[in-house]
């Protein structure tokens, strides 16, 4: 798990992307059927990346 969040903390711009397209992906093949979830989902995951960033000053 460090090493995943390591990952994350060194590409957070393109972990926001993929969790763009996963849900992009996700609406496609359910036919948006589950939307809010899904949206409420990238908000987390994004939320999950952004939580372990350093601050910018």
């Amino acid at each position: 798990m460090d090493k995943v969040k390591g990952m994350l903390g060194q590409h957070p711009d393109q972990a926001k992307q993929g969790v763009d397209r996963a849900g992009d992906m996700i609406d496609e093949r359910t036919g948006g059927k589950h939307a809010k979830q899904v949206d409420m989902a990238q908000d987390k995951a994004k939320d999950f990346i952004d939580r372990d960033r350093p601050q910018q000053p």
